[in-house]
């Protein structure tokens, strides 16, 4: 009896513990995530675009034969920069000197003959005012020593011409610029008629770039400039940069020269050029490079790190902290290209906004968040800076 009133105690000690743990308190809810935000103001940022451009030559001459003969040999050095005026190659000479020999006999037998036309006919002009001589002989020995200084001018322009030619055989640069490669070699017969000029002078500094810009973008542009948001450059003063293949950005800043009235019907662009100051010559005409032009300054606009925009199909979006309960909301971006490591943004965003910068992962619509300063430098955000 006393064994079994001493089981229903335990049994009653136990039930006891078991109703005593069951009121203890709930577990507590997980803190929420920490994250770190950026608090974006508005400013104004220059408003850049890249498009793809070639290089070409400010001044292209080609250097061709103008008289008929044997090259003799190439004078400059290929590749070089050479002077207008300087030998490039020399032809032979010596049909062109027997040509001035020739037309230099013609010009004085023709003045001789003009000399000789001259004195009879001043013989023929006091024989007629005697009257010994009829009148049309005395005229026809007047116009006889017409026709003999005609056949002198003539002489004398077939001298004068094979001088020009004599000075072809000597081929100078028509312009200062970097010769190229020669077309030909010594002992080549060269012609006027040739295709292929002897050889090019190109000037390189400075150096055009040539490119292309969609009228549906230029439209965009001048709609901007006109609600405000946008200020345009004159086309004159507007900036260029040339971003070589490599991906390094060439030294020397060049600016709009010229903007096409019309539009390629094929590609709907306007063709535009611009002009790059190349005095060390390691940009060469050909090339293909990236030309980054800046049309001018863009008000209102938003700088956010490339981490804090993200993407769906409905475009481009980030995670904003609401002031006034610490919970995430999306807001929909319209981005207008990068500046360093950073998205422009021309549109919603408002001045202030707290942006989610690090810790996006963690988040989503709705949630609630500790918002702490966003640090470039730190994978995590700063746990002892909260941002407000």
């Amino acid at each position: 009896m006393l064994r079994t009133l001493f089981r229903a105690a335990a049994v009653c000690s136990l039930l006891a513990l078991l109703a005593g743990c069951g009121r203890g308190r709930p577990p507590a809810p997980p803190a929420p995530p920490e994250v770190g935000v950026l608090t974006v103001h508005a400013t104004s940022v220059p408003l850049t675009r890249d498009y793809p451009g070639r290089l070409a030559a400010t001044l292209t001459a080609q250097v061709r034969a103008r008289v008929t003969g044997i090259v003799l040999r190439r004078v400059y050095t290929e590749g070089t920069d050479v002077k207008a005026g300087d030998v490039l190659f020399r032809i032979d000479p010596a049909p062109l000197e027997a040509s001035l020999r020739t037309a230099e006999g013609q010009l004085a037998q023709a003045e001789a003959n003009a000399e000789d036309a001259e004195l009879k006919a001043r013989r023929m002009q006091e024989l007629g005012r005697r009257g010994v001589v009829a009148r049309q002989d005395v005229d026809d020995a007047v116009a006889a020593a017409k026709q003999a200084e005609a056949a002198v001018r003539a002489a004398q322009g077939d001298v004068q011409n094979a001088r020009i030619n004599l000075g072809y055989a000597t081929v100078t640069a028509p312009i200062s610029g970097r010769a190229g490669m020669a077309n030909v070699t010594q002992g080549a017969l060269v012609t006027p008629t040739d295709t292929n000029p002897l050889t090019t002078v190109q000037v390189i500094d400075p150096i055009y770039a040539n490119f292309s810009e969609p009228m549906a973008e230029v439209e965009m542009l001048r709609k901007a400039e006109e609600s405000g948001d946008l200020k345009l450059t004159a086309p004159n003063k507007a900036q260029v940069q040339i971003v070589l293949p490599d991906g390094s950005v060439y030294p020397h800043t060049g600016t709009l020269d010229f903007r096409d009235m019309a539009v390629d019907p094929q590609t709907g662009a306007v063709s535009l050029r611009a002009i790059v100051p190349n005095p060390d010559r390691s940009l060469l005409p050909g090339m293909f490079v990236t030309i980054r032009l800046t049309l001018g300054m863009r008000h209102h606009a938003f700088l956010v790190p490339q981490a804090a925009v993200l993407r769906d199909s409905q475009g481009a979006y980030v995670y904003v902290v609401d002031p006034g309960d610490d919970k995430v909301v999306v807001k929909r971006v319209a981005l207008d290209g990068q500046r360093g490591s950073d998205w422009v943004i021309e549109g919603g965003l408002a001045d202030g906004d707290r942006v989610i910068v690090s810790g996006v992962q963690k988040v989503q619509a709705g949630t609630k968040v500790k918002a702490l300063a966003y640090t470039p430098d730190a994978d995590a955000p700063a746990a002892a800076s909260p941002a407000r």
